[in-house]
């Protein structure tokens, strides 16, 4: 059985014991309910309610504002990287284990703030949701939007993902498709009859190898895109001339153009191929001239916040016509890695920062 969570303790605790709750995604109601029962026990100032496997706490304080804050509850699958352990002290302490960065230091800033602030110069929503890690359909923002939209909105959302403790301004947009290759069929002992579709897929990779992307600068931040082949897939048996192959292709895209956008530059890019769209998710603008994202830019010091290349959950904020950042201690290069560790000082930073932001 869980032990009680304490959430007005120290963050860097509170980031250990999260820890030591395995919640790898569709398994995350052990911790859910442990994260539930201590807000009702800790945080009375809030209004709780449950949604699956995600907990979602607000105050009502009537503020002009209202500011969410968001985490997921799930890891990746464990790798040898539980029970928690630590490494150095002080200011040099860090903690290593499964979700360490990805993202029980980020919940753990979230629900610390959640039960020791209850005068907040904002309203507050806290949203620490299930399945992240998995299939888009199966994350618990996608039930929080149909069931209870009123939830995720506000005039900025925070996203407590790993960014190394700076501010990440929206997201790129990311789209896959498959470009097709067609040929023929013949057998190998007389080639010459048919068409070779695996040959073809030449010009596809040649596109690709010429391709420059785009870094266009919005709002101070530089985006890079990216286009790559991810996988090649032709062939029918040793002495068949393959009469298709496809490539599989990742576009990473900047937030200054929609995923409509995206596509119709890759069609013409792969123009005389058949393109197929299997998979896209649209970027977020950085929103950072929004009056209440300056307030926490200046909260954190006042540095220039950086891009964030790659996708997260705040695209599903940004299209709720909200701005939206990513604020949360760990390096995201360490994410779903079996070393993945987080300093301490840096879960420290980001809750001293968002604590002096809404308090």
């Amino acid at each position: 059985m869980t032990p009680p969570l304490d959430l007005t303790a120290d963050p860097i605790e509170l980031t250990a014991a999260l820890v030591d709750v395995p919640s790898v995604s569709e398994t995350e109601q052990e911790l859910a309910d442990a994260v539930e029962a201590a807000l009702r026990a800790q945080a009375g100032h809030l209004e709780i309610i449950r949604s699956g496997n995600a907990v979602l706490a607000r105050t009502n304080l009537g503020r002009s504002s209202r500011v969410v804050l968001a985490g997921h509850l799930d890891t990746v699958p464990i790798n040898k990287n539980l029970p928690l352990t630590r490494s150095g002290d002080g200011d040099e302490l860090v903690l290593h284990g499964c979700g360490t960065v990805d993202m029980k230091g980020g919940d753990a800033v979230m629900l610390n703030l959640a039960a020791t602030v209850a005068e907040p110069r904002f309203d507050l929503t806290f949203v620490l949701y299930d399945c992240e890690e998995i299939a888009a359909e199966r994350n618990g923002l996608t039930r929080i939007q149909r069931d209870l939209p009123e939830w995720l909105l506000g005039d900025l959302a925070v996203v407590c993902e790993p960014t190394d403790a700076a501010i990440e301004a929206g997201c790129q947009g990311t789209l896959r498709i498959d470009v097709r290759v067609p040929g023929r069929r013949a057998h190998t002992a007389r080639g010459w009859m048919g068409v070779n579709a695996i040959h073809g897929a030449g010009e596809v990779l040649r596109r690709l190898s010429a391709y420059e992307p785009r870094q266009p600068e919005i709002d101070g931040c530089r985006y890079h895109e990216g286009l790559q082949a991810v996988k090649i897939t032709g062939g029918v048996a040793g002495n068949v001339v393959p009469d298709e192959c496809v490539v599989s292709i990742n576009h990473r895209f900047a937030p200054d153009r929609s995923s409509e956008q995206a596509l119709a530059h890759l069609r013409e890019l792969f123009d005389g191929f058949e393109v197929t769209v299997t998979d896209r998710a649209e970027g977020a603008l950085p929103g950072l001239n929004a009056p209440v994202t300056q307030e926490l830019i200046a909260a954190s010091g006042g540095g220039s916040p950086v891009a964030k290349l790659g996708w997260t959950d705040v695209s599903r904020f940004a299209a709720l016509g909200m701005p939206a950042v990513n604020f949360g201690p760990g390096d995201p290069k360490l994410a779903h890695t079996q070393e993945e560790n987080v300093p301490a000082w840096q879960i420290t930073h980001c809750s001293d920062v968002l604590r002096k932001f809404v308090s």
